[in-house]
């Protein structure tokens, strides 16, 4: 039964840890957590059967830790972005502009000339005084985090539209935008 549970264990875990950080947003990390848990109660059974006591404790401990995060990305966070999707359906049929929810910026595609991706958006800055959107943060080229280049995308530059970011600049363009500092 260990070998079983070792395997299970083993498998849910790097399935779990692949799901939370892969930051797919509230439903997606907190099913991360569901099965963490199951890989805990797995790796319980495994301290359990074989008496390592060390592995059966702190999966006891990351069990309670993995309830907490069931709880915070299914539960709480998951209302906030269910309270955010209807506001901005809402905002579609009424006589307003449309809304978008800012948390969702992270990752959205940047569309230039032609529709083409010409980078992905990374954040928002927002003024204190306004509250209304001074800049984007863009990421172009690079690979996994290495070698890209962040850079400050005007708002008045750029509008949110079917799921992207879009504007009338193209690779060149966006090339002699300033960059955004990173210390």
């Amino acid at each position: 039964m260990e070998n079983i549970a070792g395997w299970v264990a083993l498998a849910a875990t790097c399935v779990a840890a692949l799901m939370t950080a892969s930051n797919l947003g509230a439903r997606v990390t907190g099913w991360g957590f569901v099965v963490f848990t199951i890989g805990a109660v797995a790796w319980i059974v495994v301290g359990l059967k074989t008496g390592q006591t060390q592995l059966l404790w702190s999966n006891v401990f990351l069990g309670v830790v993995d309830v907490f995060g069931i709880w915070r990305w299914l539960g709480r966070r998951a209302k906030f972005s269910d309270a955010a999707d209807a506001e901005q359906a809402r905002s579609e049929h009424g006589k307003c502009e449309p809304l978008f929810s800012i948390s969702r910026i992270d990752g959205l595609p940047v569309t230039g000339v032609g529709g083409q991706v010409i980078a992905h958006s990374v954040d928002a800055l927002a003024t204190c005084a306004g509250g209304t959107i001074d800049y984007f943060i863009v990421r172009e080229g690079g690979v996994a985090g290495v070698g890209e280049t962040l850079r400050r995308l005007p708002r008045n530059m750029a509008r949110v539209r079917d799921a992207a970011l879009e504007t009338n600049l193209d690779t060149a363009a966006l090339a002699l935008l300033t960059l955004a500092e990173t210390r």
